[in-house]
């Protein structure tokens, strides 16, 4: 695999009533997708259009070179008038009523640098008027469109109370086991992979997701006998891992009864029933510490921007002096902290992801000491291509499984999210950091290099 390859994110169209092209209806007066294009031209920002339409009636309009977008049925277009913006046009896409004339990630990747940088569109009202009339005209005018048939977040309470915390986890991650088995590689590591050979057709995602284990025990300096504790454990990768391999204590805390379970079973098929202890709980409710080291594998993204303070102190409070913590989290731009209104119905509700630069200042406010800061963006566009080409590769047994609208969510979730890290507006991060004792000594290793398997250990400082 070539390293960060948008090659992975080829996407096929899901087979619908698309007709084909009918070249001589093309900017046709009357066509259906003339009429649509000019009605949707006065709320896009000003200049080229950066799709082509092909709409139901098999007529086009747009640039003979942009991406083409098919609208199936004037269904696409009412759902799209009742719920204007991104989960509009999500929730069209997830009931297949629109989608793309070949490879998904390219068309949003031309879309996205088409209206970058281009002012916002303000629509006069004579403008809504016309597109309510083309609307009419079409058959689009109804009741608003049932749901598309994918599971939505319904979260009540609030803001991360325990309950509703509970409600969000298990909407993602209680999709169910056979889901993430499907989706993931043997190691069950759901976060991003460390590539270290991405050139080598015999290296896959199982052994990067491997050197990512490798690579968060070796930073954390783990032995055997040491305790650690591995918050949002997830599947069990990590507490596995360092069971297994390094031989350490390790309680792992999940709030998902589905992940619970997994990790359980795993752990007793394993053998490492006496090494592994698994916690059904919310992280506020770990009462012990004394930790020699504590972890946060892509979890703190679920904690939410006003408890992280209090997260952060727990991190610090459940490690013994000199004990090391590290936290591999996702992050955004200033401008956009929040995941969106798709990715807050569909996939995961209360997140919250800010700049690596202030997680760094939280985690040093509550009385850690950041020792190293590893960026892994490039590292996620290839697990998570890895993952889609999956999703693409065995399309029948995810449908099978969960349905075609929520496969079809997981789709457009992998390919976003996968452009969005790919161009920067999202990145990851290992971040370690230590609790000094009182005399300020943290006992970390005088340079990196025994992280990374090559040249000599440094020496523990006293």
């Amino acid at each position: 695999m070539k390293p960060f390859s948008h090659d992975a994110m080829t996407t096929r169209t899901s087979p619908g009533p698309t007709p084909p092209r009918q070249r001589t209806r093309d900017h046709a007066p009357n066509g259906v997708a003339t009429r649509v294009a000019e009605a949707l031209r006065p709320f896009l920002p000003p200049g080229r259009s950066p799709v082509r339409l092909r709409c139901w009636d098999g007529s086009e309009a747009g640039p003979a070179d942009a991406p083409v977008v098919v609208i199936r049925t004037p269904r696409a277009l009412r759902r799209i008038l009742w719920q204007p913006g991104e989960l509009g046009l999500a929730e069209a896409y997830i009931a297949g009523e629109i989608d793309t004339d070949g490879d998904l990630g390219s068309a949003l990747a031309h879309v996205w640098a088409g209206l970058a940088g281009r002012p916002a569109a303000r629509p006069r009202p004579g403008d809504l008027a016309h597109a309510g009339r083309v609307a009419l005209g079409l058959g689009a005018l109804g009741p608003r469109p049932a749901p598309p048939g994918a599971p939505r977040a319904r979260l009540q309470g609030r803001l991360h109370t325990t309950s509703r915390d509970r409600a969000a986890i298990s909407h993602h991650y209680d999709l169910s086991n056979a889901f993430y088995s499907l989706l993931l590689d043997e190691t069950m590591a759901y976060s991003s992979a460390y590539w270290r050979q991405p050139e080598s057709a015999a290296y896959g995602l199982a052994d990067a997701q491997r050197d990512k284990l490798d690579l968060i025990c070796r930073k954390l300096g783990l032995e055997p006998g040491m305790r650690l504790l591995d918050i949002g454990c997830g599947w069990g990768s990590l507490a596995v891992h360092a069971a297994r391999e390094h031989h350490v204590r390790v309680t792992a805390v999940t709030l998902s009864a589905e992940q619970a379970d997994h990790v359980r079973a795993r752990v007793v098929r394993e053998g490492l029933d006496d090494l592994v202890e698994v916690e059904l709980r919310h992280y506020r409710d770990i009462a012990s510490g004394g930790y020699d080291a504590v972890t946060a594998i892509e979890m703190g993204e679920h904690v939410g921007d006003a408890d992280y303070p209090d997260f952060a102190a727990l991190l610090h409070r459940m490690l013994r002096p000199r004990g090391r913590a590290l936290v591999q989290q996702m992050s955004r731009g200033s401008t956009a902290p929040g995941g969106g209104p798709f990715i807050e119905t569909y996939i995961a509700p209360d997140m919250h992801m800010r700049p690596v630069g202030q997680t760094l200042t939280l985690l040093e406010a509550a009385g850690l000491e950041v020792r190293s800061t590893e960026s892994l963006r490039e590292h996620y566009v290839t697990t998570i291509a890895a993952w889609h080409r999956t999703l693409e590769d065995r399309w029948d047994d995810f449908v099978g499984l969960v349905g075609e609208p929520t496969a079809r969510v997981w789709r457009l979730y992998l390919v976003g999210s996968g452009l969005a890290f790919a161009q920067h507006r999202m990145g990851v991060d290992q971040i370690l950091a230590v609790r000094t004792d009182d005399r300020g000594t943290a006992s970390m290793p005088a340079t990196p290099a025994s992280w990374y398997g090559s040249g000599v250990a440094g020496e523990e400082t006293a």
